[in-house]
C-alpha cells in the first residue's frame, strides 16, 4: 500500500531530525504520529507543506549561529512543546481538511521562524509596542530585516501550497499565506512585548496563540 511507504519515509526522516539535533526524542516522535494522522486524513501533499516549513525554519536556524550563539539566543534542540505550539493548529485543520487554516497556520509559524532566525542579527531591533531600540532577541524587537523575510517566508509558503495542489488558485494560496503569515507574526510579536516579555506566556503559547490567529484569518479570506 502507498501509504506504508510514505509512512517508513516519515518515521526515517523523524529518525534524521532527531539525529541531527533538530528535535528532541520525545519531539520527534510526536512529529511522526501527527504525520501519519495528516497522510491517512489529508493525504500526502499536505504533511510536504509542514515538511517545507521543517525545513526553512532548520535552515534559517543555522543561519550565523556562531554569532547567536554569541548573543545567547541561539536555538539549538527544541522540543516537544516547539512541535505542539506550532504544529497542532496545523495538524487539526488537516484533520478537517480546512485547507485554508491550514495555509495559515503554516505561514505564520514559518513568518515568524524566519522573522526570528533572520531579524535577530539586526543590531537595532525595535519593540512593536513603543518602536523603542531594543538588544538583539528580546521578545516583541521587530526589524525590517526580520519582517521582509518574515513575509517572504510565508509567501514560499502559499506558493508551494498551490503546487502541492492543496489551494487550486496561486492568487488564493498566496493571499491567504501572504496575509495570514505577517498577520500572525504581527500578533506573535505584541504577545511577546506584551505578555511574554512579562512571564504572563511562555514562548509556546505565543506561537500556539499566533498560528491559531493565522488559521482564523485563513479561513476569514476565503
Amino acid at each position: 500500500m502507498i501509504y506504508l511507504e510514505y509512512v517508513i519515509l516519515l518515521v526515517i526522516v523523524g529518525l534524521l531530525i532527531y539525529i541531527k539535533g533538530a528535535l528532541d526524542l520525545l519531539g520527534s516522535i510526536f512529529m511522526i504520529i501527527m504525520g501519519i494522522i495528516i497522510i491517512f486524513t489529508a493525504g500526502v501533499n499536505w504533511l510536504l507543506l509542514i515538511f517545507a516549513f521543517l525545513i526553512l525554519g532548520l535552515i534559517f536556524t543555522k543561519y550565523k549561529h556562531e554569532y547567536k550563539k554569541k548573543m545567547g539566543i541561539y536555538e539549538g534542540t527544541r522540543s516537544v512543546k516547539n512541535v505542539i505550539s506550532n504544529g497542532i493548529v496545523p495538524f487539526v485543520m488537516a484533520a478537517f481538511g480546512n485547507y485554508a487554516g491550514f495555509i495559515g497556520s503554516i505561514a505564520v509559524a514559518t513568518s515568524d521562524t524566519l522573522a526570528s532566525e533572520i531579524g535577530v542579527v539586526d543590531k537595532n531591533p525595535r519593540l512593536i509596542t513603543t518602536f523603542k531600540k531594543v538588544p538583539p532577541g528580546t521578545d516583541g524587537g521587530i526589524s525590517p530585516v526580520g519582517t521582509a523575510a518574515g513575509i517572504v517566508g510565508a509567501g514560499v509558503i502559499g506558493i508551494i501550497a498551490y503546487f502541492l495542489g492543496i489551494s487550486t488558485d496561486p492568487f488564493t494560496a498566496l493571499k491567504i499565506a501572504v496575509i495570514s503569515g505577517t498577520f500572525g507574526c504581527f500578533v506573535d510579536s505584541i504577545l511577546g512585548a506584551v505578555l511574554e516579555s512579562r512571564n504572563y506566556l511562555t514562548n509556546e503559547h505565543v506561537n500556539l496563540l499566533a498560528t491559531v490567529s493565522g488559521a482564523i484569518l485563513g479561513i476569514l479570506i476565503v
